[in-house]
């Protein structure tokens, strides 16, 4: 029984760690982003710009520990480092449960969403294994004794596990679970299904009794219900609240908001366009590729003269920001305003490109891999 609940321990453990490690690194950008909201609850704004570099040395730690648990090698030493990052794992995920800080612990960044308390609650299950490892790592027989294999096996994930997130960081995800990917038809994703219902709110008022000084809260329905607004003795006492009562069907997209200058909302006209055209996303102007910009702004201009493809450029930056950069590069395509969380997810590269057509995600490319524009026109704009 020993030998089945070690095994057991081992595998699950080992295939979790390197699953976690791999998704993440799918997504390293991502992943950079979940690290930055710690950083900014912890007080470590330092650390921001490291965040994505952090993110991959993060990702290539649990793949390896994961294959060398699997290997049975340096049992001791890996059964170790295992329980110090479950141990501070646990404590991050308790403290986003219990204080609400950070939503979504990005375990396994987007292709599984997990709530703080399931986050929590598995990382529990995995303390009480990886402890139960530890105590018994002298148990673990590794698959060879011979250390140059070991060695061999060690140098061979580390390196594999380094160049996939550097990979993914300087393409794009090679698996997209995000909901612009390619394919995507994004205002269906922004609907609420016909049948469903959305969230659910109530209007809570803080109520005062002018003679006798008591105090109680009421919803709206409850206010209107018992007509206590005709009693002279009872007063509203500052603001009402909003308060979420029953949680309601959620789109994939809820947060996408795309304006001009003014605030006009221009993100129906943008978005379900019947023709091809071109969204760059620079979600940040301050520390966007500028030679990218410089070489998207040429193609931006030549998509118009040749065959009228409309570019616009997206970011939240603020409106001044914009105009400058704007003059600064000389840009040919319009610039309209987004939130950065929606701007982000687009695409994970700033700047970023995505081919729309009638509200569909035609193609989307870093700027490393965006084609050129006769390539551009041979497989699109010409067809």
């Amino acid at each position: 029984m020993k030998k089945i609940a070690l095994n057991f321990s081992r595998i699950f453990v080992g295939v979790l760690f390197i699953f976690s490690g791999l998704i993440k690194a799918n997504d390293p950008l991502g992943f950079g982003y979940k690290l930055q909201e710690y950083f900014e609850v912890f007080h470590m704004p330092f650390l921001s710009g490291m965040a994505t570099g952090i993110a991959i040395l993060l990702c290539v730690f649990e793949i390896v520990l994961g294959a060398l648990l699997l290997f049975g090698f340096w049992s001791k030493k890996v059964t170790g480092g295992l329980l110090a990052v479950i141990i501070f794992f646990t404590f991050l995920t308790f403290v986003s449960a219990a204080f609400k800080v950070v939503t979504s612990c990005g375990c396994f960044g987007d292709a599984i969403p997990l709530t703080p308390w399931q986050s929590f609650s598995k990382d529990l299950v995995l303390l009480v294994l990886i402890v139960y490892l530890f105590i018994h790592h002298d148990l673990i027989k590794p698959v060879t004794q011979n250390p140059k294999v070991q060695q061999g096996l060690f140098a061979f994930v580390t390196l594999a596990s380094t160049l996939f997130g550097i990979f993914t960081y300087c393409t794009l995800p090679v698996l997209d679970f995000l909901p612009y990917k390619v394919g995507a038809n994004l205002p269906e994703l922004m609907k609420i299904p016909e049948g469903e219902k959305g969230d659910e709110y109530a209007i809570m008022y803080k109520m005062q009794n002018k003679k006798t000084g008591e105090k109680k809260t009421m919803s709206d329905k409850d206010y209107l219900k018992t007509e206590i607004w005709k009693d002279d003795s009872w007063e509203i006492v500052g603001d009402p609240d909003k308060v979420l009562v029953k949680k309601g069907y959620e789109p994939k997209i809820k947060d996408l908001l795309i304006a001009d200058a003014s605030g006009t909302d221009y993100t129906k006209e943008l978005i379900e366009n019947p023709y091809y055209n071109l969204i760059i996303v620079a979600y940040n102007l301050k520390d966007v590729n500028e030679k990218a910009i410089a070489e998207l702004n040429a193609l931006a201009l030549n998509a118009a003269q040749q065959f009228n493809i409309r570019t616009v450029l997206l970011t939240s930056n603020s409106a001044s920001d914009a105009d400058l950069f704007s003059k600064r590069m000389k840009l040919f395509a319009e610039v309209f305003y987004g939130d950065a969380v929606p701007l982000k997810s687009m695409v994970r590269s700033n700047p970023g490109v995505l081919l729309l057509k009638n509200g569909v995600v035609v193609n989307k490319w870093h700027y490393n891999t965006v084609p050129s524009f006769d390539k551009l026109a041979d497989q699109y704009f010409s067809k």
